[in-house]
Parts: structure tokens; C-alpha cells; sequence
């Protein structure tokens, strides 16, 4: 979905300038933030011998225990899907 925003302001600073490098700054942090859920999931992955796609179709289906591990491993999964939806919709920004 094509979506369009103008950005205007009464400042003597270039504005563009100042998107792009908040647009990289914010993709820096999302990588920052998606390796460290990427080792959370190598963890649990490792501890509980299954990968996280495997996991998170039991979990689905009701096919694992709802332990607090098994929450949080779900929770990681479902954070790190989010955040690479946000790293992808930052990276397809365009500025005209």
C-alpha cells in the first residue's frame, strides 16, 4: 500500500537531512533489537532442542505446554516478527 506524508516546518535547518538520519538511527536500533531477540531464540532453541518455527506451531495449536518459558519463547517470536515488519516498511521509505 502506497502511503504519502509531507513534512513541512518554518526552521532555518534542512529537514531532510535530519529524517534520513532518524530513518537510520531508528533501523540501527531495530537491528540491535532483532539480534538480541535472535539470541534469545537461539537459546531456547538450543535448551529445548526445536527450532522456533517448530515451537511456535505447537504453541498455536496447543500442542506445548503453557510454561513461563514456553510464554516468553512465544513472545520473542512474535517480537521479532514485528520488528522485522518495521525494519522492512523503514527500509522501502523513499524520500522525494
Amino acid at each position: 500500500m502506497l502511503q504519502k506524508i509531507t513534512i513541512s516546518g518554518n526552521t532555518p535547518v534542512a529537514i531532510r537531512p535530519l529524517i534520513e538520519s532518524a530513518i537510520r538511527s531508528e533501523l540501527r536500533m531495530l537491528e540491535l533489537a532483532i539480534e538480541r531477540t535472535g539470541g534469545q531464540l537461539r537459546y531456547f532453541e538450543e535448551k529445548y532442542n526445536m527450532t522456533s518455527d517448530e515451537f511456535g506451531h505447537r504453541f498455536e495449536t496447543g500442542n506445548a505446554d503453557e510454561s513461563l518459558d514456553f510464554i516468553e519463547w512465544f513472545g520473542e517470536i512474535k517480537t521479532v516478527q514485528i520488528l522485522n515488519f518495521q525494519r522492512q516498511a523503514l527500509e522501502e521509505i523513499t524520500l522525494n
